[in-house]
């Protein structure tokens, strides 16, 4: 039997992604400790051209500037660093936004058990400490109640607290081997990799850690997503549920589902249609008829709760990481293989700013 890969020296990438964060950008690069060998700072084609700042600004020698000809969104700018951290070697990538909302000295505490191999993605966890969450403005708790609860059903990580957290840490192969085309680029990103994740049966944890909010702007606005995640997170629930329980195995969970869906929509359908036959026409319903209708609605409302409570038993509880290196060792997934690369600008602290080879500085 072939042994796994052991763990590796990791070499920590942070990936920044840049929109309208000229204010911030400089102050969260300077609170990057030495843990991090490179910084990637994606700009976005932000308005504010917040990579143009960091290049006139910057003298951190780790710092590359990556720049996107068009707006892809924050999903799209993560992923360009993934692949340019993972064309450059580096093991585990941080995303840590360029706002501000997020300590950068919490990255070592995101990268532990990554680099022990005992995770192949980690998350900050905003609700563990009760005096953070009551700084979280309600709107935003709100919203983040809702969008776990959705998530969760979505992604099958039913142990994860705070879905939504973006200061995230991942294993360099795991990322490689993410279908990066398919994954979604704009403010699903977070929610939409969870789900990829959950498909590769990779193991998520959750690290405490506060939040901040000061004066950042967010862009997203509840009313106009609420529609588009609701059905997003339908498709991936379905998705993922076929997949996992009629594609990739078959158990006493998928009988239970299935046997409980149509016992529960023959009790409600058949007691509905019968109740509203009945009243049009001033008749009373049996007891009997009741009966015939409500128990197998019962069943299939128990049936379905056991399958709940298989899939919640369910999540990941192993990392995937060291045997991706295995049968994967030089990244040669689809995500990266033949991707095309924005230009990158490196900064140097003697000279200011300097053309990596092969890209070009923008005009």
């Amino acid at each position: 039997m072939t042994s796994l890969p052991e763990p590796r020296q990791a070499t920590i990438a942070a990936v920044i992604p840049c929109y309208r964060v000229k204010a911030h950008i400089l102050s969260v690069i300077a609170r990057i400790g030495e843990e991090c060998s490179l910084i990637y700072v994606v700009d976005d084609r932000c308005p504010e051209s917040s990579g143009q700042y960091v290049l006139d600004h910057c003298d951190d020698d780790r710092v590359r500037v990556v720049f996107h000809e068009e707006n892809q969104g924050v999903g799209g700018a993560v992923l360009t660093g993934y692949r340019q951290a993972i064309a450059d070697g580096a093991t585990v990538i941080v995303k840590i936004d360029g706002d501000g909302q997020m300590d950068p000295s919490w990255i070592p505490a995101l990268t532990t058990e990554i680099v022990m191999g005992e995770a192949d993605y980690a998350k900050g966890d905003r609700f563990y400490d009760r005096e953070s969450v009551s700084g979280m403005p309600g709107i935003r708790l709100f919203g983040n109640a809702v969008l776990s609860f959705l998530i969760k059903f979505s992604s099958g990580y039913w142990d994860i607290v705070d879905p939504t957290n973006g200061f995230t840490a991942i294993e360099a192969t795991v990322a490689a081997t993410l279908p990066h085309a398919k994954i979604s680029k704009r403010y699903f990103f977070e929610s939409d990799m969870l789900f990829r994740l959950g498909s590769m049966r990779a193991r998520v944890v959750d690290i405490p850690m506060p939040a901040i909010y000061a004066d950042e702007q967010s862009g997203l606005s509840i009313r106009k997503i609420v529609g588009e995640f609701m059905a997003k997170h339908t498709v991936n629930t379905l998705k993922r549920i076929l997949y996992t329980y009629y594609v990739r195995s078959f158990s006493v969970a998928s009988i239970e589902l299935l046997a409980g869906l149509l016992l529960l929509l023959f009790g409600v359908g058949f007691g509905a249609s019968t109740w509203i036959r009945n009243a049009s026409v001033g008749l009373q319903t049996s007891s009997g008829t009741v009966m015939l209708a409500a128990l197998p609605a019962m069943l299939g409302f128990q049936l379905v709760l056991a399958f709940l409570s298989a899939d919640i038993a369910n999540v990941p509880t192993r990392a995937i990481g060291r045997r991706l290196r295995l049968i994967r060792p030089k990244f040669a997934g689809g995500a990266v293989a033949g991707a095309v690369m924005p230009r990158v600008v490196r900064v140097t602290p003697r000279t200011g700013v300097s053309a990596e080879a092969g890209v070009s500085r923008p005009a």
